[in-house]
């Protein structure tokens, strides 16, 4: 495919559809806003799959102490704010004591995980008691990523093609965990409760042209809410009375 989909040009059609809709935002806005609300001068966050920058990149300094982990050592190099505690590991075995963040947060993580109940239940350890889960991932029951997966796109050759991307910039995904119902399933078997699992239309994926974008708008309106393109998930560890001590 020689033409591929820029940051700009699908940026510019999201101000479109936001005009068209007014009170959208497109989910990595739903998302850093989820993230900043739960942000303040006592909380302790973790970036799970921080790559090399993420959405502490622009709010850690919101936060008491504010760390990041990626399983890729190139990425933490490269990252946009070297200052910060990085760390290389993977979400299935995080390198964490017990209950030492009050929120994690991860975007475009859960769609590559082999094993979701393995994070979800390493999330709730590292978690304190009222912490939360704040996540961003691809809704894998949307069309446009039911032909991903039946054309076999999913080692990132989708991503890659449309948008450009360094195939070092590009993981499997697995979709293991990438539907409200599988969501819900892993959160509740972790003991995390859920505050809010928010499915988010964006028609500008496929926005090479503005006969694109009119036919892929029309595809968001006629598709299900339950099926929208992104899932936003706001999950929380239950209080309890007494809580083990932090240091």
């Amino acid at each position: 495919m020689g033409n591929v989909l820029s940051l700009d040009r699908q940026e510019k059609y999201r101000r479109r559809y936001a005009s068209m809709h007014p009170g959208w935002k497109p989910s990595s806005q739903v998302y850093e806003d989820t993230v900043a609300a739960h942000l303040n001068p006592e909380v302790r966050v973790l970036d799970l799959g921080c790559g090399r920058g993420g959405v502490l990149e622009r709010l850690h300094a919101r936060a008491a102490f504010a760390a990041g982990i990626d399983p890729d050592w190139l990425s933490l190099v490269e990252h946009r704010v070297p200052a910060l505690p990085l760390t290389c590991g993977v979400a299935d075995a995080l390198p964490y004591r017990n209950e030492c963040f009050d929120l994690v947060c991860c975007s475009w993580v859960l769609e590559h995980v082999s094993d979701p109940g393995l994070l979800f239940n390493e999330v709730r350890r590292v978690l304190a008691a009222g912490g939360r889960f704040v996540f961003l991932t691809p809704n894998a029951h949307h069309p446009l990523l039911r032909l991903n997966r039946a054309l076999g796109w999913t080692r990132g050759y989708f991503v890659r093609q449309l948008y450009g991307r360094e195939e070092t910039d590009t993981f499997p995904a697995l979709y293991r965990v990438n539907a409200i119902s599988s969501i819900r399933q892993f959160a509740a078997a972790a003991g995390l409760e859920e505050r809010m699992l928010e499915p988010v239309a964006d028609p500008t994926y496929l926005a090479f042209s503005d006969l694109l974008f009119r036919l892929a708008t029309l595809l968001e309106r006629v598709t299900p809410v339950g099926l929208r393109i992104h899932l936003v998930g706001d999950f929380a560890v239950p209080q309890s009375p007494t809580s083990a001590c932090r240091s």
